[in-house]
């Protein structure tokens, strides 16, 4: 019976270690820098909170911020968001505000740190 439950801990142990675990979603991250936004552009100033959101001082809900966003477009070009976090501001948060804002066409994000 020993050496039944030897064998059956090592196959536990080998399943465990060479199974795959599935993936959460990848939000993508690129490195500031480079070419600055034209001059005729103004930045957009997005502040998240532990539970608010508010863009260039007007609070609003994360549901609506791409539609928010794709009405402060007027052209083409990007459209650069500063995204400033506060104190408190939890990573699953931050990413939830990143792949909203993947989602949204022509949006050149820079995320500074907490404050």
């Amino acid at each position: 019976m020993t050496s039944l439950i030897d064998v059956i801990f090592l196959l536990l142990l080998f399943f465990m270690l060479t199974s795959t675990f599935t993936r959460f979603a990848e939000v993508e991250l690129t490195a500031a820098g480079g070419g600055a936004a034209p001059s005729d552009v103004r930045p957009l100033f997005l502040q998240l909170g532990e539970d608010t959101l508010g863009l260039n001082g007007q609070t609003l809900a994360l549901s609506d911020l791409p539609q928010t966003l794709l009405d402060q477009k007027t052209d083409s070009s990007k459209l650069p968001v500063i995204i400033a976090l506060r104190s408190g501001v939890s990573s699953q948060r931050l990413t939830d505000l990143l792949v909203t804002l993947r989602n949204v066409p022509g949006i050149s994000a820079t995320v500074l740190g907490a404050s």
